[in-house]
C-alpha cells in the first residue's frame, strides 16, 4: 500500500495495488471505461441519512439510502426509522422516550442532524453523475459489474436494497484508478448560467468546507431518449444492472402499453405486450409486437440498449459522490429545495410501546 499525495487541507488517499485476479480484472475494466468515457454528466443532488456510532472513528453507516430527491424526503425516512425503532426495538421506557423525542422534532422541524441514544444521525447530500463518451452517450454496465448467475425476470422479485449495510470510510484503501478518480473529482463544482447564483455560491463554498470526496458504489438505472433529445432518467436507482433490465422489461411489456392506451388499465394483470388482449389487430397489434420484441432482445445475454416506438432505452451506470470535510459527510446546502414541509407521519406511540390508532396524532396519549 502507499499514500497518494494530497494538497493543502486535504487528506492523503491510501492506494492498494490490486493483486487478486478479480481485482486486477476490475481495475483493467475501469481503465478501459475511463478511456471510452472521458466526460461527466452531472444530474444533481440526492439525499439520504448516515449514522455514526460513538466509537466509529471517521466511519459513517448509511441507514437511509442516498437516493431521495430532496432533503425532506430523507428526514421523513429518518422519522419513520426512529419511530419503528421506538415501537419494535426499544428496551425500556427511557430508550423509547429518547427516540420519540427525536421523532417529535422531525415532525415539526427541518432537522439535518441529531443524536439519539449515542448514535449521531445526519442527512447527507450526494452528487449523482455518469460518465459519458464523446457523443454524450451515458456509460453502460461494465463486464465486471455484478450479474446474477441465473437471471430472474419475475417483476415481483426483490432486488437488494440500494446502500443496504453500506459503510462510508474515507480511509479505506482504494485501487489506483479509484484513487485517481477521487482526487480528480475533489474540485467538482457547478458552473454555467442555468444554475441560480445561490446554487453556484453554495457549490463553491462546499469545495472549501468539504474538500475531500468519497465515491459510493455504482448504481444502475434506465435512461431514455426520443429522437435527438437529451437522455432522461426513466427509473430509480438499482443495485445491479439486471435489476434495471428487469424493470425495463416490465415497463416495455406492461407499463408502456397501458400508458399509451394500447391496453386498458382495467385489463387482467397477466395481459401485456407479449400476451395482448384477445382480438387486438391493426396498428395496436403492431405497436404491442414492437414492445414485445424489444423486451425479448433485452433478455438476450447482457443487452443494455433497445429501441421501441422511436425511443431508445439504455441501462446507464450511475455514480454518486459525497463531499467530505473534517466533521464527516456534507449535509444539505441552503439552496437545496425541499418539496414538502415536516409532518406527522405515524399515529401516537406512548412510552410503553402502545400505538394509539384511534387518537388524533396531535393529541397527547392518555394513560
Amino acid at each position: 500500500m502507499s499514500e497518494q499525495d494530497a494538497g493543502p487541507g486535504e487528506w492523503p488517499v491510501v492506494v492498494r495495488v490490486p493483486v487478486e485476479p478479480v481485482e486486477a480484472a476490475m481495475e483493467a475494466d475501469a481503465r478501459d471505461a475511463a478511456a471510452r468515457h472521458s466526460g461527466l454528466a452531472v444530474r444533481g443532488p440526492l439525499f439520504g441519512v448516515a449514522a455514526q456510532e460513538r466509537d466509529g472513528g471517521r466511519r459513517w453507516r448509511v441507514v437511509v439510502e442516498v437516493t431521495h430527491g430532496c432533503p425532506q424526503q430523507a428526514r421523513d425516512a429518518l422519522n419513520s426509522l426512529l419511530w419503528f425503532q421506538a415501537k419494535d426495538e426499544a428496551q425500556n421506557r427511557e430508550e423509547r422516550r429518547a427516540l420519540l423525542a427525536a421523532v417529535a422534532r422531525l415532525e415539526t422541524e427541518p432537522v439535518d442532524e441529531l443524536t439519539v441514544l449515542g448514535t449521531r444521525y445526519r442527512v447527507v447530500r450526494a452528487e449523482e453523475y455518469a460518465a459519458v463518451d464523446e457523443h454524450g452517450a451515458i456509460e453502460t454496465p461494465r463486464p465486471t459489474d455484478p450479474e446474477p448467475l441465473t437471471p430472474d425476470w419475475n417483476p415481483g422479485s426483490r432486488s437488494p436494497r440500494v446502500d443496504d449495510g453500506l459503510v462510508l470510510d474515507p480511509d479505506a484503501p482504494l485501487s489506483p484508478l479509484q484513487a485517481a478518480e477521487r482526487v480528480a473529482l475533489r474540485p467538482l463544482a457547478y458552473s454555467g448560467a442555468r444554475f441560480p447564483d445561490a446554487v453556484l455560491a453554495d457549490s463553491e463554498r462546499a469545495v472549501e468546507s468539504h474538500p475531500d470526496v468519497l465515491l459510493m458504489p455504482a448504481g444502475f438505472l434506465i435512461v431514455e431518449r426520443s429522437g435527438d433529445g437529451p437522455w432522461l432518467p426513466g427509473s430509480s436507482l438499482h443495485t445491479t444492472a439486471h435489476g434495471a433490465r428487469r424493470t425495463l422489461d416490465f415497463a416495455l411489456t406492461w407499463m408502456e402499453p397501458r400508458t399509451r392506451g394500447l391496453i386498458s388499465y382495467d385489463a387482467d394483470r397477466t395481459v401485456d405486450a407479449r400476451r395482448p388482449p384477445v382480438g387486438t389487430t391493426g396498428k395496436a397489434a403492431a405497436e404491442l409486437k414492437e414492445y414485445a420484441e424489444a423486451a425479448d432482445r433485452l433478455r438476450t445475454g447482457r443487452c443494455d440498449q433497445v429501441e421501441a416506438r422511436g425511443t431508445v432505452y439504455r441501462i446507464g451506470r450511475s455514480r454518486r459522490l459525497l463531499r467530505w470535510g473534517p466533521d464527516g459527510p456534507e449535509g444539505p446546502r441552503p439552496s437545496d429545495v425541499a418539496s414538502q414541509a415536516p409532518a406527522v407521519l405515524h399515529p401516537p406511540l406512548d412510552e410503553d410501546g402502545t400505538v394509539h390508532f384511534d387518537q388524533p396524532a396531535d393529541d397527547e396519549p392518555t394513560s
